[in-house]
């Protein structure tokens, strides 16, 4: 996870103390008194970190987005995808535990480029935010 200089004035830390898993990162800052959260996620193949998510009871409040490299290919965020997996159903409750909705940006764009011929291109990173923020379903990527 990056977090830009110009935001040192929001006091960012990052937080193994409340979940500890080797592809979750939890960063907070101070904001009007208040604290919230960041969590970008990285799912293996595995799913560890999903799984890790689900049989974790950590009450984390003021989450503001959840981002990461999901890893989960289905019809729900892929329209070129035909098929739907148990892990996104998963990963919507944990967004919903959190009180995040999964936000979908203005260009929808693949975000996941394959070298080969025989597999096609997907979309897997996303960004779950929550719902009443002006940003929700805002907001437009940008590749590098």
């Amino acid at each position: 996870m990056y977090i830009n200089n110009r935001l040192s004035s929001f006091c960012c830390s990052l937080h193994k103390d409340i979940l500890s898993h080797r592809d979750i990162s939890i960063v907070s800052f101070f904001n009007c008194g208040l604290i919230y959260f960041l969590i970008n996620v990285y799912l293996d193949s595995s799913q560890s970190a999903l799984k890790y998510l689900k049989d974790t009871e950590a009450n984390i409040n003021n989450v503001l987005i959840m981002t990461g490299y999901f890893n989960i290919r289905d019809s729900i965020w892929d329209p070129n995808f035909p098929y739907h997996s148990a892990y996104s159903d998963l990963l919507m409750d944990i967004a919903d535990s959190m009180s995040l909705r999964l936000s979908n940006p203005t260009n929808c764009i693949l975000t996941k480029y394959l070298d080969n011929n025989q597999d096609s291109n997907l979309v897997i990173n996303l960004m779950f935010l929550r719902p009443e923020l002006e940003e929700f379903d805002s907001y437009s990527i940008h590749l590098d």
